[in-house]
Protein backbone atom coordinates (compact mmCIF):
# COMPACT_ATOMS: atom_id res chain seq x y z
CA UNK A 1 0.00 0.00 0.00
CA UNK A 2 1.24 3.23 -1.01
CA UNK A 3 1.69 6.28 1.42
CA UNK A 4 0.41 9.54 0.90
CA UNK A 5 3.04 12.66 1.26
CA UNK A 6 3.56 11.96 4.89
CA UNK A 7 4.96 16.26 5.45
CA UNK A 8 2.15 15.64 7.47
CA UNK A 9 3.35 17.94 10.49
CA UNK A 10 2.52 21.05 12.40
CA UNK A 11 3.04 23.38 15.35
CA UNK A 12 0.21 24.69 17.23
CA UNK A 13 -0.20 26.53 20.20
CA UNK A 14 -2.20 24.47 23.11
CA UNK A 15 -4.01 26.06 26.03
CA UNK A 16 -0.62 26.65 28.14
CA UNK A 17 0.36 28.61 25.48
CA UNK A 18 3.28 26.12 24.53
CA UNK A 19 3.94 25.70 20.54
CA UNK A 20 3.63 21.67 20.05
CA UNK A 21 5.38 19.72 17.42
CA UNK A 22 3.11 16.85 15.55
CA UNK A 23 2.86 14.99 12.64
CA UNK A 24 0.74 12.43 10.78
CA UNK A 25 1.08 9.42 8.49
CA UNK A 26 -2.16 8.25 6.60
CA UNK A 27 -2.57 5.39 4.06
CA UNK A 28 -3.05 6.54 0.08
CA UNK A 29 -6.87 5.04 0.71
CA UNK A 30 -9.31 5.44 3.81
CA UNK A 31 -7.46 4.50 7.10
CA UNK A 32 -9.83 1.07 8.33
CA UNK A 33 -8.12 3.24 11.77
CA UNK A 34 -6.12 6.04 13.52
CA UNK A 35 -3.64 4.87 16.04
CA UNK A 36 -2.55 7.87 18.42
CA UNK A 37 0.68 7.46 19.54
CA UNK A 38 2.21 7.90 22.66
CA UNK A 39 5.97 8.40 22.47
CA UNK A 40 8.26 6.63 25.68
CA UNK A 41 10.78 9.25 28.21
CA UNK A 42 13.36 11.40 26.71
CA UNK A 43 11.90 10.22 23.00
CA UNK A 44 10.83 12.15 19.97
CA UNK A 45 7.55 11.61 17.57
CA UNK A 46 10.29 11.90 14.49
CA UNK A 47 13.76 9.28 13.83
CA UNK A 48 13.02 6.05 15.05
CA UNK A 49 8.88 6.47 15.25
CA UNK A 50 9.05 7.90 11.29
CA UNK A 51 9.60 3.85 10.79
CA UNK A 52 7.03 2.30 13.13
CA UNK A 53 4.32 5.13 11.93
CA UNK A 54 5.20 4.54 7.78
CA UNK A 55 4.64 0.65 8.78
CA UNK A 56 1.26 1.04 10.45
CA UNK A 57 0.12 3.27 7.65
CA UNK A 58 1.08 0.78 4.90
CA UNK A 59 -1.20 -1.46 6.75
CA UNK A 60 -4.05 0.96 5.97
CA UNK A 61 -3.98 2.67 9.76
CA UNK A 62 -3.16 6.18 10.04
CA UNK A 63 -1.09 7.54 12.52
CA UNK A 64 -0.94 10.63 14.76
CA UNK A 65 1.94 11.81 17.23
CA UNK A 66 3.02 14.38 18.85
CA UNK A 67 6.07 15.50 20.78
CA UNK A 68 4.85 16.57 24.92
CA UNK A 69 6.27 19.96 26.07
CA UNK A 70 9.79 19.67 26.58
CA UNK A 71 10.43 16.70 24.24
CA UNK A 72 11.35 17.07 20.99
CA UNK A 73 10.46 19.64 18.65
CA UNK A 74 7.97 20.78 21.36
CA UNK A 75 8.44 24.06 23.01
CA UNK A 76 9.23 24.06 27.01
CA UNK A 77 12.50 22.77 28.90
CA UNK A 78 13.92 19.87 27.64
CA UNK A 79 13.51 16.97 29.88
CA UNK A 80 10.92 18.30 31.76
CA UNK A 81 7.94 17.09 33.60
CA UNK A 82 6.79 19.59 36.18
CA UNK A 83 3.37 17.24 36.03
CA UNK A 84 2.92 14.34 34.54
CA UNK A 85 -1.15 14.72 34.86
CA UNK A 86 -0.89 18.00 32.88
CA UNK A 87 0.85 16.38 30.67
CA UNK A 88 -1.27 13.47 29.91
CA UNK A 89 -3.93 16.48 29.95
CA UNK A 90 -2.02 18.14 26.71
CA UNK A 91 -1.85 15.12 24.82
CA UNK A 92 -5.68 14.37 25.58
CA UNK A 93 -6.11 18.10 24.66
CA UNK A 94 -4.06 17.36 21.55
CA UNK A 95 -5.52 14.39 20.24
CA UNK A 96 -9.58 15.29 20.84
CA UNK A 97 -8.49 18.38 18.53
CA UNK A 98 -7.13 15.61 16.13
CA UNK A 99 -10.19 13.76 16.44
CA UNK A 100 -12.14 16.57 15.85
CA UNK A 101 -10.83 17.07 12.03
CA UNK A 102 -13.58 15.60 9.47
CA UNK A 103 -11.98 12.76 8.02
CA UNK A 104 -11.12 11.19 11.09
CA UNK A 105 -14.55 12.06 13.54
CA UNK A 106 -15.97 8.66 12.56
CA UNK A 107 -13.30 6.12 12.48
CA UNK A 108 -12.20 3.47 15.19
CA UNK A 109 -9.41 5.58 17.83
CA UNK A 110 -6.43 3.28 19.23
CA UNK A 111 -3.91 4.46 21.98
CA UNK A 112 -0.73 3.25 21.11
CA UNK A 113 2.21 3.62 24.16
CA UNK A 114 5.60 2.70 23.81
CA UNK A 115 7.11 2.91 27.33
CA UNK A 116 6.22 5.93 29.29
CA UNK A 117 4.05 6.39 26.34
CA UNK A 118 2.32 3.41 28.10
CA UNK A 119 1.59 5.42 31.22
CA UNK A 120 -0.17 8.11 29.17
CA UNK A 121 -2.17 5.86 27.61
CA UNK A 122 -3.55 4.28 30.25
CA UNK A 123 -3.61 7.58 32.34
CA UNK A 124 -5.65 9.02 29.34
CA UNK A 125 -8.05 5.93 29.34
CA UNK A 126 -8.45 7.15 32.96
CA UNK A 127 -9.65 10.13 32.18
CA UNK A 128 -11.58 9.42 29.38
CA UNK A 129 -13.00 5.60 29.90
CA UNK A 130 -14.92 5.72 26.98
CA UNK A 131 -13.16 7.94 24.01
CA UNK A 132 -11.17 4.72 22.94
CA UNK A 133 -11.41 1.27 20.53
CA UNK A 134 -8.36 -0.07 22.57
CA UNK A 135 -4.90 0.40 23.59
CA UNK A 136 -1.86 -1.04 22.41
CA UNK A 137 0.93 -0.80 25.31
CA UNK A 138 4.70 -2.04 24.20
CA UNK A 139 6.36 -2.66 27.35
CA UNK A 140 4.44 -0.29 29.35
CA UNK A 141 5.74 2.12 32.07
CA UNK A 142 3.58 0.94 34.65
CA UNK A 143 6.13 0.43 37.28
CA UNK A 144 10.05 1.25 36.95
CA UNK A 145 12.63 -1.61 37.40
CA UNK A 146 14.00 -1.59 40.86
CA UNK A 147 17.34 -1.17 39.20
CA UNK A 148 16.89 1.89 37.79
CA UNK A 149 15.25 3.42 41.30
CA UNK A 150 18.19 5.08 43.08
CA UNK A 151 18.42 3.23 46.83
CA UNK A 152 15.40 4.61 49.52
CA UNK A 153 17.55 7.20 51.16
CA UNK A 154 19.06 8.47 48.10
CA UNK A 155 15.28 8.92 46.59
CA UNK A 156 14.35 10.93 50.21
CA UNK A 157 17.07 13.33 49.48
CA UNK A 158 16.35 13.93 45.84
CA UNK A 159 12.22 14.53 47.06
CA UNK A 160 13.81 17.52 49.37
CA UNK A 161 16.25 19.30 47.22
CA UNK A 162 13.74 18.71 44.34
CA UNK A 163 11.29 21.37 46.17
CA UNK A 164 14.12 23.78 45.50
CA UNK A 165 16.20 22.79 42.63
CA UNK A 166 12.95 20.72 40.68
CA UNK A 167 14.99 21.34 37.18
CA UNK A 168 18.31 19.95 38.49
CA UNK A 169 20.04 17.12 36.17
CA UNK A 170 20.95 15.36 39.32
CA UNK A 171 19.35 11.89 39.41
CA UNK A 172 21.41 8.80 39.60
CA UNK A 173 20.64 6.55 36.61
CA UNK A 174 22.40 4.13 34.23
CA UNK A 175 22.51 4.61 30.15
CA UNK A 176 18.92 3.97 28.87
CA UNK A 177 20.13 3.43 25.74
CA UNK A 178 22.67 0.73 26.68
CA UNK A 179 19.55 -1.50 29.10
CA UNK A 180 17.25 -0.86 26.32
CA UNK A 181 18.76 -2.01 23.21
CA UNK A 182 19.68 -5.84 22.33
CA UNK A 183 20.88 -5.23 18.97
CA UNK A 184 24.63 -3.53 18.67
CA UNK A 185 24.33 -1.99 15.10
CA UNK A 186 20.95 -0.66 16.62
CA UNK A 187 22.61 0.96 20.10
CA UNK A 188 24.75 3.05 17.61
CA UNK A 189 21.66 4.42 16.04
CA UNK A 190 20.55 5.56 18.92
CA UNK A 191 23.58 8.48 18.83
CA UNK A 192 22.10 9.78 15.75
CA UNK A 193 19.28 10.82 17.67
CA UNK A 194 20.08 14.17 18.43
CA UNK A 195 16.50 15.92 19.34
CA UNK A 196 15.93 12.97 21.93
CA UNK A 197 16.78 13.82 25.95
CA UNK A 198 20.15 11.80 27.25
CA UNK A 199 21.05 13.56 30.30
CA UNK A 200 20.39 12.16 33.73
CA UNK A 201 16.91 13.03 34.65
CA UNK A 202 15.78 16.12 36.51
CA UNK A 203 14.78 16.18 39.62
CA UNK A 204 11.13 16.84 39.02
CA UNK A 205 10.59 14.40 36.36
CA UNK A 206 12.10 11.73 38.39
CA UNK A 207 9.66 11.85 41.02
CA UNK A 208 6.54 12.54 38.49
CA UNK A 209 7.59 9.37 36.83
CA UNK A 210 7.71 7.66 39.98
CA UNK A 211 4.67 9.12 41.33
CA UNK A 212 2.62 8.13 38.62
CA UNK A 213 4.01 4.50 38.47
CA UNK A 214 2.37 4.28 41.48
CA UNK A 215 -0.81 5.50 41.00
CA UNK A 216 -1.13 3.59 37.42
CA UNK A 217 0.21 0.40 39.84
CA UNK A 218 -2.91 0.77 42.23
CA UNK A 219 -5.26 1.48 39.85
CA UNK A 220 -4.86 -1.52 37.54
CA UNK A 221 -8.36 -2.96 37.98
CA UNK A 222 -9.58 0.22 36.43
CA UNK A 223 -8.41 -0.66 32.96
CA UNK A 224 -11.83 -1.47 31.13
CA UNK A 225 -10.57 -1.17 26.94
CA UNK A 226 -9.09 -3.76 24.58
CA UNK A 227 -5.83 -4.19 25.45
CA UNK A 228 -2.63 -5.55 23.74
CA UNK A 229 0.43 -5.12 25.83
CA UNK A 230 3.25 -6.38 24.56
CA UNK A 231 6.92 -6.86 26.82
CA UNK A 232 10.75 -8.37 26.45
CA UNK A 233 11.16 -11.03 29.63
CA UNK A 234 14.91 -9.58 29.64
CA UNK A 235 13.19 -5.92 29.73
CA UNK A 236 15.84 -3.88 32.77
CA UNK A 237 13.66 -0.41 32.42
CA UNK A 238 10.57 -1.11 32.81
CA UNK A 239 9.16 -4.11 35.03
CA UNK A 240 7.74 -6.98 32.86
CA UNK A 241 5.50 -8.61 36.15
CA UNK A 242 4.05 -5.63 36.27
CA UNK A 243 2.67 -5.95 32.60
CA UNK A 244 1.92 -9.46 33.65
CA UNK A 245 -0.05 -8.02 36.63
CA UNK A 246 -1.88 -5.57 34.55
CA UNK A 247 -3.12 -8.50 32.26
CA UNK A 248 -4.49 -10.05 35.00
CA UNK A 249 -6.24 -7.37 37.33
CA UNK A 250 -7.84 -5.31 34.51
CA UNK A 251 -11.34 -5.47 34.46
CA UNK A 252 -11.27 -5.55 30.04
CA UNK A 253 -12.62 -8.54 28.75
CA UNK A 254 -11.22 -8.26 25.74
CA UNK A 255 -6.80 -8.47 26.52
CA UNK A 256 -4.05 -10.14 25.98
CA UNK A 257 -0.52 -10.29 27.21
CA UNK A 258 2.82 -11.43 24.92
CA UNK A 259 6.11 -11.84 26.62
CA UNK A 260 8.90 -12.27 23.98
CA UNK A 261 11.75 -14.17 25.37
CA UNK A 262 15.24 -12.96 25.73
CA UNK A 263 13.81 -9.51 24.59
CA UNK A 264 14.84 -5.99 26.15
CA UNK A 265 13.27 -2.62 26.78
CA UNK A 266 12.97 -1.14 22.94
CA UNK A 267 10.60 -3.77 21.25
CA UNK A 268 10.42 -2.20 17.91
CA UNK A 269 13.63 -0.05 17.96
CA UNK A 270 16.44 -2.18 19.78
CA UNK A 271 15.79 -5.92 19.08
CA UNK A 272 17.13 -8.28 16.13
CA UNK A 273 15.03 -7.60 12.90
CA UNK A 274 12.81 -11.03 13.02
CA UNK A 275 12.28 -9.96 16.54
CA UNK A 276 10.97 -6.50 15.39
CA UNK A 277 9.30 -8.46 12.16
CA UNK A 278 7.25 -10.85 14.66
CA UNK A 279 6.31 -8.02 17.72
CA UNK A 280 4.99 -6.22 14.03
CA UNK A 281 3.03 -8.87 13.25
CA UNK A 282 1.56 -9.22 16.51
CA UNK A 283 0.56 -5.49 16.95
CA UNK A 284 -1.16 -5.41 13.23
CA UNK A 285 -3.21 -8.97 13.46
CA UNK A 286 -4.10 -7.48 16.87
CA UNK A 287 -5.88 -4.35 15.38
CA UNK A 288 -7.36 -5.97 12.04
CA UNK A 289 -9.08 -8.35 14.22
CA UNK A 290 -9.83 -4.69 16.26
CA UNK A 291 -11.32 -3.11 12.97
CA UNK A 292 -14.10 -3.25 11.23
CA UNK A 293 -13.29 -2.89 7.94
Amino acid sequence: MNLRDSAGQSYEVNSGGLEIFSKSWLPETRPKAVVYFCHGYGDTCTFLVEGIARKLASFGYGVVAMDYPGFGLSEGLHGYIPSFDKLVDDVIEHYSKVKEKLELHDLPSFLFGESMGGAIALKVHQKQPNAWNGAVLVAPMCKIADNMVPPWLVTQILIGVAKFLPTQKLVPTQDLGELAVRDAKKKELTAYNIISYKHKPRLRTALELLNATQEIESLLEKVSLPLLILHGKNDMVTDPSVSKALYERASSSDKKLILYEDAYHALLEGEPDEMILRVFGDIISWLNEHTIS
